[in-house]
């Protein structure tokens, strides 16, 4: 047996044939299967297998075969028991004693790679059973220790006694909680030479996905004997490896680079280079520390974990190229989009496969950037644009270190240490991602120097031209001086004759408000003189019915007919309170035009709102009315009887009123014109009260206001109507006196539907 592989053995004792057969394991390689040749060195490996097998025979003399993997010694590596185990759905917990036998179970290499070589174990969260028989020869001294990888979740038994459990298992499928040790340690007892059997119970965890991104692939279930000294070291330095370090290394490149260019943007704006630069650097930034190995126990969280990385890696390039297309004055066309699509492409596949997104990402995508940069630069070169060889040879180092480490793959040299922990592999795929950034880099803080000296000669070239401009100005100033001192002559007597005029238009402004209100007062008198005549009327009847009623009570009381007397008198005492009624109706109505022709500011008193409004109601319908005698409207009203009194100027909000209700007749009138076949012109006034606000609306279904103006209704002197028919101050004048009791007053419009106007007030406004 050859030396330094003589690790441990498996030995398959055949009753039938009386045949043994050897198969031995090299360090980290799969097992070498061959007939023992019975020399003196291998005949002592052979008898102690043959002692062991016997030592069992009463387990398996019933059978075929047995298999026991026997172990004499351990190298620094450890040894990968990737043969000898049997594998058998179904759970059972009798499956895990020493004592039982498993040998027509079925032969299987749980190491393989879940997805696509280990059909044998049920996808849907099924529970199956590894079993492995083992012997560890007592020369072993030191305590040894399982170095675990696996994609499912498990428990551990040697020689039944459950000795690790990994993960959540459950008969219910929904339950089940892949994890992976991730080469974490599990101790076994101290060894004493004896036979041991480990069996493991396992499922895979349903509805999770898989990448081969993953840094140790996806193996069902990978075990791997070492002494606990090694595993423990070997697992507390697996993350701290030269891939690791250069990982570091490259992340803390590209967020320097990322700060730099950001810099570089922020200085410099107009070159867009430097941004699309920072975001490349910012993204590869972000995927090198995602490649950092840290430690991902929850399987179903490896998909979405290994494929970042490589997804943010791959869609930098985008950015990196924009930035050379940029900085060369290349047009962006089918090449760049066609590169564009594939990195898209890749990642979605990626997502969606197992191994075809790999492929791309990591072969096609980077080399076919590298090409299209080494050719857009070699154009630049050979155009003589300045800077165009450093981009080149950035892509040519890509190429020429993509293919040395490819070539040390192939040669299988790749595992060769240059310095350090740092290999062929690593140093090559190293430099082949930074030679691109690093050069393009470069190209752009040349591209910056270069500008910012250009930037420096102009600078200097301004200046000269700024002391000549200063002395020319210097001259200029005392020309100006002189003028100035005329000019401000002149502007002082201007802002004199402005200040007069200003004031001229104040008074002007002033008259103008009080002629409108004059108006406004004009437009009543005919409403007020309708409305005043009723009253007077009754008082004229019922003075006239009682004088007759005088002269029956004398006729009666000379006929001497109390009764009749009484009668009258009574009858008198009637008409007298209707007199009196319709007397206070009269000077109501005196006292309401009073208010409205009141000027100067009014004090707040108590007041009844609805009274208000609907004694503004019939001011202005019957003003309308004497304007037209044809005009005929439905008014509807609806005031809420809980808003009782509150305080506000009853003059006021009387102008306020009268000039909504005088504008919403007005626009009735007006569509009825028109529209004079059909159309009901309809008004309505409303109050009503929620907590402490009183809301008034006042709506018509008039011809209503543009959109296009209706922001400009409560501005002076705006309005909608003809020539000669109104001044433009009612709105305003409304909307100031609204703003003064501090409440709001809006308006809402549909062109061709009608207008809404709706005042609110606060009850608690003193």
């Amino acid at each position: 047996m050859p030396e330094g592989k003589n690790h441990f053995e498996v030995a398959n004792f055949d009753f039938h044939r009386q045949k043994t057969y050897l198969l031995y394991l090299v360090p980290d390689r799969p097992l070498i299967h061959q007939e023992a040749q019975l020399t003196k060195p291998a005949m002592k490996y052979h008898w102690r297998a043959l002692f062991f097998t016997l030592s069992l025979a009463g387990l398996s003399y019933a059978q075929d075969s047995a298999v026991i993997v026997h172990i004499d010694s351990i190298p620094p590596q450890g040894i990968l028991l990737d043969r000898g185990w049997k594998f058998h759905a179904g759970d059972d917990t009798a499956w895990a004693k020493p004592e039982y036998d498993e040998r027509t179970w079925q032969t299987i290499n749980p190491a393989l790679d879940i997805h696509d070589s280990l059909p044998q174990i049920p996808k849907s969260g099924g529970i199956c059973w590894f079993r492995l028989h083992l012997w560890t020869d007592s020369s072993i001294k030191r305590q040894l220790a399982l170095v675990i990888y696996q994609s499912g979740a498990s428990e551990i038994f040697l020689n039944g006694i459950r000795i690790a459990e990994l993960g959540l298992l459950s008969s219910d499928p929904t339950v089940i909680k892949a994890y992976d040790p991730d080469g974490k340690p599990v101790l076994l007892p101290s060894n004493n030479g004896c036979a041991q059997v480990i069996a493991v119970r396992y499922a895979l965890q349903p509805g999770i996905s898989y990448t081969s991104f993953s840094g140790d692939g996806n193996p069902g279930l990978r075990v791997r004997l070492n002494t606990r000294e090694n595993s423990m070291e070997q697992y507390y330095q697996q993350y701290s490896s030269g891939l690791s370090v250069l990982e570091i290394f490259r992340g803390g490149v590209f967020f320097i680079l990322a700060i730099l260019h950001l810099a570089f943007y922020l200085f410099y704006p107009s070159q867009k280079a430097n941004l699309y630069f920072f975001m490349f650097a910012l993204f590869m930034c972000a995927s090198q520390i995602i490649g950092v190995r840290m430690i991902v126990h929850d399987v179903a969280n490896k998909f979405y974990y290994f494929n970042l990385g490589p997804d943010l890696l791959t869609f930098s390039y985008v950015f990196m190229l924009t930035a050379l297309y940029i900085l060369l004055a290349k047009t962006r066309g089918w090449y760049f989009w066609s590169l564009t699509a594939l990195i898209i492409i890749a990642i979605f596949l990626n997502v969606c496969t197992y191994g075809l997104g790999r492929l791309i990402t990591i072969v096609f995508v980077p080399w076919l950037i590298s090409l299209e940069i080494a050719r857009i630069a070699y154009q630049s070169t050979r155009s003589k644009k300045r800077g165009g060889w450093i981009l080149l040879g950035g892509a040519i180092g890509f190429l020429v270190f993509s293919l040395a480490y490819m070539i040390a793959v192939v040669l299988g040299i790749y595992t060769v240490v240059i310095f350090s922990n740092f290999t062929i592999l690593y140093l090559g795929f190293n430099f082949a991602n930074l030679s691109i950034p690093v050069a393009t880099s470069i190209y752009l803080g040349l591209d910056f120097a270069f500008t910012n000296r250009s930037l420096t000669q102009k600078l200097s070239e301004v200046e000269i031209l700024s002391r000549k401009s200063i002395l020319q100005e210097q001259e200029k100033q005392q020309i100006l001086a002189t003028q100035n001192e005329t000019l401000e002559r002149q502007v002082q007597e201007r802002t004199t004759a402005l200040s007069n005029s200003l004031k001229d238009l104040s008074e002007t402004q002033a008259q103008l408000i009080q002629s409108e209100k004059m108006a406004s007062l004009g437009e009543l008198t005919a409403g007020i003189a309708h409305e005043i005549q009723n009253p007077l009327n009754f008082i004229n009847n019922f003075s006239e019915v009682n004088t007759e009623l005088v002269e029956e009570a004398e006729l009666e009381l000379k006929n001497g007919n109390p009764g009749g007397v009484e009668n009258a008198l009574k009858m008198i005492k009637a008409n007298q309170d209707k007199i009196t009624q319709h007397g206070k109706r009269a000077d109501g109505i005196v006292k309401g035009m009073l208010l409205h022709s009141r000027t100067g500011a009014g004090e707040k008193i108590l007041a009844d709102i609805n009274a208000l409004v609907d004694e503004c109601l019939k001011l202005s319908y019957h003003n309308m009315r004497a304007k037209d005698k044809s005009f005929d409207v439905q008014i509807f009203t609806d005031f809420d009887q809980s808003i009782g009194k509150f305080q506000f100027v009853p003059q006021d909000m009387v102008r306020v009123l009268v000039n909504l209700l005088n504008n919403a007749f007005y626009a009735v009138a007006e569509r009825k014109k028109i529209e004079s076949d059909g159309y009901i012109p309809c008004v309505s006034v409303a109050t009503t009260k929620e907590v402490d606000l009183v809301t008034i609306t006042v709506k018509d279904n008039g011809s209503g206001i543009p959109q296009r103006i209706i922001d400009k209704i409560f501005q002076p002197f705006f309005t909608t109507k003809p020539a000669g028919q109104g001044t433009g101050l009612g709105l305003s004048l409304s909307y100031d006196i609204i703003k003064a009791h501090g409440g709001e007053i809006e308006v809402d419009s549909t062109e061709g539907e009608g207008s809404k106007f709706i005042i609110q007030l606060s009850s608690n406004n003193a």
